[in-house]
């Protein structure tokens, strides 16, 4: 087996101390092809990382996960000295297994990625951040830069505080560039990542108030998501959306050069004609091309990538290829064409993209009628109420024909919408079980004619996308 670090590298970058046989010389001591925290993803031959989280502690599934073929094992020090008995007769039982005891495990994983990462100097490091559109971003950039590079990047939104240092152990010595998502819902998470990576080329989308209801204020998002410039030098560059209210401050003290992005006036993305569902038209240095996923907001994330693309020597023609290849990602703007129009956007939502998802589908041009139904936006804490409040005022404004609003925390905008509104056909579905998203389904069955736009908003936490099957009775 080649191993990712050698245990010497390990020790040294997690200061930690290895229990058992330090004085074995074979060639597979110590050695690990793979990372995982989770004890059902283990393989032969796994570092395995047991995390201590609010309801659960990772230690106790340490033999499962030798069993399933784990040759390092990481254990956090304040477990190992209230079980010290326990781990070292665990070690003695397990010669063929290095047991790593470190400082915290969240950080030793950090740490040990680092210096994986570290190991591959030639690679190109790309950042994503920022309130939303982060996973389309990276999406775009991957499918643009696949055309002159060999490109790793986390799979899905494997992008916090974990998801960021496995995916980093993927890279492999015949990338060129990788491109990864940078997600956050604490304060310095941003900071731990970027840490990680140390990206040369690193971009904000936007700042929002994904995640307000942790951090405070947007003002705080914004110094959190800045935090994805806070490794760079001179050599480095940093992207950042012109029309953004906090484009400023971002740009203040950043090392490295900056490049703007998204405003009307940059000559060399130019936008030419918004097609509706169909997607957006605009031109690269002349070129004409058309971007296959709707909505002005995914216009601007393709922009944002066609900047990196253009600083790391892509034509044109490169550039067009990319983005005519690049499909609609799962939940996100997804448009589903079959006996209705569904547009599945319901991976996430914040104010911000539950406001631009409703501006877009209010603003298309459709024959059939159109049926929004919104969801929960969750983590916003203390504004929640008055946030759900003011998406219920705007859905009641948008041409949508039939409002319906699903979860706890949309009463506030079912009740908004309809004080604001008495003319449209205005519902309300407490809840997000099963039996709630069937009733929602008879609804839109009895009131939905066929060629009708159905728009699905909402958090991921609330299911939403267990309509579309239903209502297209998959």
């Amino acid at each position: 087996m080649i191993s990712l670090l050698t245990l010497s590298d390990v020790l040294k970058a997690v200061s930690g101390i290895c229990l058992g046989a330090t004085d074995d010389t074979s060639d597979s001591y110590g050695c690990f092809s793979s990372v995982a925290t989770d004890s059902r993803k283990v393989k032969e031959g796994s570092l395995f990382v047991p995390l201590i989280g609010e309801n659960q502690n990772g230690h106790i599934y340490i033999s499962a996960a030798i069993e399933k073929g784990a040759t390092v094992v990481f254990i956090e020090k304040n477990e190992y000295n209230s079980a010290k008995a326990k781990y070292v007769e665990m070690a003695s039982l397990h010669k063929n297994v290095a047991f790593v005891v470190t400082e915290n495990n969240l950080y030793a994983l950090q740490r040990a990625a680092a210096m994986y990462v570290d190991s591959f100097p030639k690679l190109i490091k790309i950042g994503v951040t920022g309130s939303s559109g982060k996973t389309t971003t990276k999406e775009i950039l991957v499918s643009i830069l696949s055309q002159k590079y060999a490109v790793i990047a986390n799979e899905g939104n494997l992008n916090s505080e974990t998801g960021l240092p496995l995916s980093v152990f993927n890279i492999r010595k015949e990338h060129e560039v990788g491109v990864f998502e940078m997600g956050m819902n604490r304060v310095d998470e941003i900071g731990e990542l970027s840490r990680v990576l140390r990206p040369k080329y690193a971009v904000i989308t936007n700042i929002g108030t994904a995640h307000i209801g942790i951090l405070g204020s947007r003002e705080n998002i914004a110094s959190e998501k800045k935090k994805i410039f806070s490794q760079f030098d001179s050599n480095s560059f940093a992207y950042i959306p012109k029309n953004d209210d906090f484009c400023t401050f971002l740009s203040e003290g950043v090392k490295g050069s900056i490049i703007y992005y998204g405003s009307d006036d940059d000559a060399s993305i130019v936008f030419e004609k918004d097609l509706g569902l169909e997607g957006i038209q605009f031109r690269v240095d002349g070129v004409s091309m058309k971007l296959g996923i709707p909505g002005m907001y995914n216009y601007r994330n393709a922009c944002a990538a066609i900047k990196v693309a253009l600083s790391l020597g892509l034509s044109p023609l490169e550039i067009k290829k990319g983005v005519e290849a690049m499909k609609s990602i799962f939940g996100r703007c997804e448009v589903l064409r079959e006996k209705y129009t569904i547009i599945q956007d319901c991976y996430n939502a914040n104010p911000d993209s539950m406001e631009k998802a409703i501006d877009f589908c209010s603003l298309v041009k459709y024959d059939g009628k159109k049926i929004f139904v919104l969801g929960d936006m969750l983590e916003l804490g203390k504004d929640s109420n008055a946030e759900h409040a003011l998406i219920g005022k705007q859905a009641a404004s948008s041409t949508a024909d039939i409002l319906i609003f699903v979860g706890t925390e949309m009463e506030s905008g079912y009740k908004c919408a309809k004080e604001a509104n008495t003319t449209k056909k205005i519902l309300y579905f407490n809840g997000k079980d099963d039996v709630v998203m069937q009733n929602i389904c008879d609804i839109i069955l009895k009131i939905a004619s066929a060629g009708d736009l159905i728009l699905l908003k909402a958090s991921r936490g609330m299911g939403l996308e267990r309509l579309t099957k239903l209502v297209l009775g998959k």
